[in-house]
């Protein structure tokens, strides 16, 4: 029987089929009135739905915890239910499609990326990610895995070829993305803007045809990454399906051209049309005819959702003499940059406008009251510098020159603008020029930095002085804006304290390298120095707790923006060392993307990594402070001593962070701990580790492995009891060895786990399925997976570095598996 969209699909004219295959505008594909089809419409992202505005204000959204914040979770309950609560946003801003989750690896320790990706470890991230897309699918909204595939650092990341053998690709990388489709049914998924070996992903006809459609049975979409796609017949033919964002620039016409010249099929048009009105079918837009409308809904039950899974992702890295949780009526210090500044959210085009923002400030004084709690600063992490406030006057100009009579004029509410979108429907954004007019009035006497980076030519005066220059003939490439932009220009000048000083910003645009839009940010700050750490140095003294809130932002962990380093930004390092010296129950917070380097750690009682939580970050991590609430994090990436010892250290720059165009996965299947492991490198805190409230034994393993011989299944079980005396949680993780390979193999590999919560003297029996792939590799050769004979080590621990409970199984024939 034919189906409906078969029959629609045959219905249209060549010209409409290829209209659903490229954006109308950024984030919607073009209705069909003729046939009474809807308009699709897609929002970012990871962490909430945005919505169709820019990445800076928009209608506002609830901001969840970040991937790394999820995966640090291990708990793929917590998962499914943010999935569902996510696809509620996404309905919210009318939109059918979200673009999530984001699965790639934390190859290494400095992807400005990290914050966005659940884990080092394929395991964890795939059965994290297929809890997460059931969620959100059941409620009749797709997901959009992405970046498919090879997209593990962010340095010339939209054409730089990361070269990956293929057992790295099956074993490692592609688990994630093979998981989405085979297990929870994906209906999209994104590709990279990466090159693999060679190719671009979105073109790669092994990637998206061999491996995805034909091995996995893939009927979903393929999207392209924003600006993603290169060319018309290769990236039809290979197999994506939709050009993103519109309008187009390499299908419409140019599609209809290359079909008529025999470049591309009817048929294969008519393929990709269907997998589109598939996906319309499977989320409703087909049908939906309803006005478009974007609505702030701050839901009761998101706020409490997010709150849990903030504390539930909050990893207790030291707790010497259990100082946490916090108890007395002592006075408090509460220092460091983090501390009155809520950092909920990485950056790049997972941000979005949040309802509020909790500080860590905020949620001490709700849990312990303010006159319990004293401040200091101590010192600042910002990687720019803080936007100016206060609102700026904007003229544009259609030309790149300010000449004439300003076309549009708008009021912005703050220094940072990012043009998508024509303001006024009136402005050229090919091709003009905006003046920007505001004061800034200091509140201390002293040198300021003026800072400016754009995607576009800028320079800041003050006073009719220019004062920081990144005009055409001082632009250069940088790191900034998707690498759109220049690298923040900072100036200073000489302010009075009180005194209203004139800012003017001169913007000019310039043709785009990959990504067509236009943005500015111009920022005002004062340097913090000496003075400050003594401040912080004696509210410490004087405190019987001193609580120093450290890390990073969003600045720093970001889209398309490698780091330099895990060392702290700044003197933060000092001020932690400092506090510590005078306060010997130092508790330090942490706030980053993934690891840093602590070459204080022996110096302070308490350590807790908090990511960035969402918009009730504050709550969350005093919810954790006072215990409120149980750390139940573990860690899903390991942190190293030093950034040297991390697996893509080389002399050889092609390995990381590329070079000449390419980024050579040389490690193969040896990322993240299986590369300690193979190095003897001791981390400073293990994949996987994590301390609670309270204490858990695991013992009494058993091993059921009578269909291993048949078909690779094995059953584990333990027995985990709280021999505490507060409620808590414990992650089991069973990790498999194989120490007779042909091949080299990874010490072990994590194949299992289960978070169990138990009460005070609570016991559990569990059990772990583990299939045949858990102790298998993949033979490239013979283009399969195979386990073979030989005796296989079974380990469940708490961690990567724990030697936990052992059994053994064995095999005696060797098990071919179907990729």
């Amino acid at each position: 029987m034919t189906s409906r969209i078969e029959e629609l699909v045959d219905q249209m004219t060549l010209a409409e089929q290829v209209s659903l295959l490229s954006g109308e505008d950024f984030w919607s594909l073009p209705a069909i009135a003729r046939l009474g089809i809807g308009k699709l419409r897609v929002t970012d992202g990871p962490n909430g739905a945005r919505g169709g505005g820019s990445l800076i204000g928009g209608v506002k959204s609830a901001a969840f915890p970040v991937g790394i914040a999820l995966g640090a979770s291990w708990n793929v309950r917590l998962l499914h239910e943010v999935g569902v609560a996510l696809a509620e946003e996404v309905k919210s801003k009318g939109a059918h499609v979200s673009l999530a989750p984001t699965v790639n690896l934390h190859r290494t320790v400095s992807n400005g990326r990290n914050f966005e990706c659940y884990s080092e470890d394929p395991f964890l991230t795939a059965s994290l990610a297929v809890a997460y897309i059931e969620g959100l699918q059941s409620q009749r909204v797709s997901a959009t895995i992405k970046h498919f595939v090879g997209n593990e650092s962010e340095i010339e990341r939209t054409t730089i070829s990361s070269e990956v053998d293929e057992r790295a690709l099956r074993e490692l990388y592609l688990m994630p993305f093979e998981w989405a489709v085979k297990k929870a049914g994906t209906w999209a998924i994104m590709s990279s803007y990466n090159k693999l070996n060679g190719t671009y992903t979105s073109e790669n006809p092994w990637l998206l045809d061999d491996v995805l459609r034909r091995e996995w049975h893939y009927d979903g979409v393929v999207m392209s990454d924003w600006f993603g796609s290169h060319s018309t017949a290769p990236t039809v033919n290979a197999g994506l399906d939709l050009e993103m964002p519109g309008p187009t620039r390499d299908r419409g016409d140019k599609l209809v051209a290359a079909v008529e010249a025999g470049e591309v099929s009817r048929d294969t048009v008519r393929t990709r049309a269907l997998n589109i009105l598939r996906l319309m079918e499977r989320t409703g837009a087909l049908d939906d005819h309803s006005a478009f409308e974007e609505r702030a809904d701050d839901r009761a039950e998101h706020r409490a959702l997010i709150r849990r899974a903030g504390a539930e992702g909050a990893v207790l890295l030291k707790n010497e003499g259990s100082l946490l949780p916090l108890t007395g009526n002592g006075k408090v210090a509460v220092i460091g940059p983090n501390a009155k500044v809520a950092q909920i959210m990485g950056g790049g085009s997972a941000q979005l406008n949040p309802h509020y923002r909790i500080s860590p400030w905020d949620g001490l004084v709700a849990a312990l009251g303010e006159d319990r709690l004293s401040f200091a600063e101590g010192t600042r992490n910002n990687r720019f510098e803080p936007a100016l406030e206060g609102g700026l006057e904007v003229e544009y100009f259609n030309n790149p020159d300010f000449s004439g009579t300003p076309v549009f004029t708008e009021r912005l509410g703050g220094g940072e603008v990012m043009w998508f979108a024509p303001p006024g429907g009136v402005v050229d954004l090919t091709n003009f020029s905006a003046r920007l007019r505001g004061t800034f009035t200091p509140t201390a006497t002293g040198m300021h930095n003026i800072g400016v980076y754009a995607a576009g030519y800028a320079r800041v005066l003050v006073e009719g002085v220019l004062v920081a220059d990144a005009s055409a003939g001082a632009w250069e490439p940088g790191r900034t804006y998707f690498e759109e932009g220049c690298d923040e220009v900072v100036g200073q000048v000489d302010l009075e304290a009180g005194r209203e000083y004139e800012v003017v910003v001169e913007f000019v645009r310039k043709p785009p390298r990959i990504l067509g839009f236009s943005a500015l940010h111009v920022g005002i700050g004062r340097p913090l120095g000496d003075a400050e750490i003594a401040e912080a140095v004696a509210v410490a003294r004087e405190a019987g707790t001193a609580l120093v809130f450290v890390g990073r932002n969003g600045e720093w962990d970001t889209e398309g923006s490698d780091l330099a380093s895990i060392i702290l930004p700044g003197r933060q390092d000092e001020l932690v060392r400092a506090v510590a010296a005078v306060n010997p129950r130092t508790v330090v917070v942490l706030q980053t993307g993934g690891p840093v380097e602590m070459p204080w750690i022996g110096e302070v009682a308490a350590v807790v990594e908090a990511w960035y939580p969402g918009q009730e970050a504050g709550n969350s991590i005093a919810d954790v402070l006072t215990g409120a609430a149980e750390p139940g994090g573990r860690l899903p990436q390991t942190f190293p001593v030093k950034w040297a010892d991390n697996p893509t250290n080389s002399q050889d720059r092609e390995v990381y962070p590329g070079m000449d165009g390419k980024v050579r996965y040389e490690e193969g299947v040896f990322i993240g701990y299986r590369h300690y492991d193979s190095h003897g490198v001791a981390p400073l805190f293990p994949f996987g580790f994590g301390l609670g409230y309270t204490s858990f034994e695991i013992s009494d393993i058993s091993i059921d492995d009578s269909a291993f011989e048949s078909d690779g299944r094995v059953a584990v079980s333990v027995t985990v009891a709280n021999t505490g005396q507060r409620p808590g949680s414990e992650v089991v993780q069973v990790y498999v060895s194989d120490r007779e390979a042909s091949v080299p193999r990874p010490d072990k590999e994590l194949k299992g786990f289960e978070k169990v919560f138990l009460g005070p003297g609570e016991r559990m029996r569990i059990t772990l399925e583990l299939d045949a792939r858990a102790f298998a590799f993949y033979r490239v050769e013979a283009k399969h997976w195979i386990v073979e004979p030989g005796t296989f080590v079974i380990r469940a621990s708490r961690h990567a570095g724990d030697a936990g409970l052992v059994a053994e199984v064995s095999r005696q024939t060797r098990l071919m598996l179907p990729v």
